[in-house]
């Protein structure tokens, strides 16, 4: 798979592909990238690339020449190109699996205000948001999304380590535990020690569904309606929140007698 990212700060982009598991993934040419500087196609000698905007108010706006041109240079009509902006698809498991389907991603790095209305409608296929909030730098979201997609290509990451992360079946991951086995007072819980798989497996969906219940109750009821929860987990899912019920029930004053003459 490769990605093509049109930025004006290549060596933010540079430093993500050149480290850990991606630099491994490129080494063994699983992931491909090419990094295209957007002020190398400004029409002017001072390279620039953003002015003022039509109907007034503040900021700049990148251009649409420039931007035009490297996305030409790069063939873009011809591929999937992806602008990551606030007002995009929200990014999610599911869209990071649709995209890591693709042979190439071309991201264009917002700055500024944004980028012109005009490269949007002539080359971008989807828009994509990392969140619900406002980022100056379009260079830190787009590795974010290529992060979330790279690692689903075969051959980067072990299926197995996979199949149980967090949104993979619709809940979040159980917690985990390393050597040694007792930290600052703190032991690891003593059924991971057992060696009994079954009940391990079941401790960590228990703690699976504790964990989305408390963080994304969200999660379990699109869980449901995608036929996800297994009958398992919705017996799990009653034990809990009877436990839970248990607990927030105020304990009923016990009634002093009094001793009567």
């Amino acid at each position: 798979m490769k990605f093509t990212v049109l930025t004006l700060f290549p060596d933010i982009v540079k430093a993500f592909f050149e480290n850990s598991i991606m630099a491994k993934a490129v080494e063994k040419e699983i992931i491909a990238y090419d990094l295209v500087n957007i002020r190398d196609f400004a029409l002017d000698k001072h390279r620039t690339c953003d002015d003022g905007t039509y109907g007034g108010g503040a900021g700049q706006l990148m251009m649409p020449e420039p931007l035009g041109r490297a996305l030409d240079s790069v063939k873009a009509k011809r591929k999937f190109v992806i602008y990551v902006t606030p007002s995009g698809r929200p990014l999610t498991q599911n869209l990071a699996q649709e995209l890591s389907c693709k042979d190439e991603l071309v991201f264009i790095c917002g700055r500024y205000e944004g980028i012109d209305q005009r490269i949007i409608d002539s080359y971008v296929d989807m828009e994509v948001s990392i969140g619900d909030y406002v980022m100056s730098s379009g260079e830190v979201a787009a590795t974010v999304v290529i992060d979330t997609v790279y690692r689903l290509v075969d051959g980067v990451i072990n299926h197995e380590s996979l199949e149980e992360e967090s949104y993979c079946d619709g809940l979040l991951e159980y917690p985990q535990y390393t050597h040694p086995v007792e930290y600052n007072g703190m032991k690891v819980p003593d059924v991971l020690l057992s060696g009994n798989h079954e009940e391990i497996r079941k401790w960590r969906l228990k703690k699976r569904l504790m964990k989305t219940l408390a963080n994304r109750p969200d999660l379990i009821w699109e869980a449901r309606r995608n036929g996800k929860l297994s009958l398992e987990a919705e017996k799990m899912i009653e034990e809990i929140n009877e436990q839970f019920f248990a607990k927030t029930q105020p304990k009923k004053k016990r009634k002093h007698k009094t001793k009567t003459e």
